[in-house]
């Protein structure tokens, strides 16, 4: 088991694993459950395809390739959740600049002590 099936395998389960823990947006997060897919039939046929076959390799990557499926409905494929990925972007974007607005006040003015609040939401586009 040190082929070249294994070692994209090995890879590409720590670049899913990466794009997931960096929280990059539901769609990047999407895109490392896609990946995960991909890898866990890769792990299935090398535990099926060495010798001695390795089973354990096997069923626990076709358990993780249904979970990761279910991830990938989830976080890309599900109508529902793609409109509300869509608004919630809308409405991460606003945060960000209020944030980074909030920020660059801050550091231009001196510091009273005083929390300073954000302005208002308004409705995203």
């Amino acid at each position: 088991m040190n082929g070249p099936l294994e070692w994209f395998a090995a890879i590409g389960t720590m670049i899913a694993a990466g794009l997931i823990a960096a929280d990059l947006g539901r769609r990047v997060t999407g895109w490392g459950f896609v990946l995960f897919v991909v890898v866990a039939v890769s792990w299935v046929v090398a535990g099926l395809t060495s010798d001695p076959p390795a089973y354990p390799l096997a069923v626990m990557n076709g358990i993780l390739l249904c979970i990761n499926g279910w991830g990938v409905w989830q976080f890309l494929l599900n109508p529902k959740k793609r409109r509300e990925i869509e608004i919630v972007e809308r409405y991460a974007e606003k945060v960000h600049e209020r944030i980074e607005n909030k920020e660059e006040a801050a550091a231009s003015s001196p510091d009273d002590g005083q929390p300073a609040s954000l302005p208002k939401a308004a409705s995203p586009a």
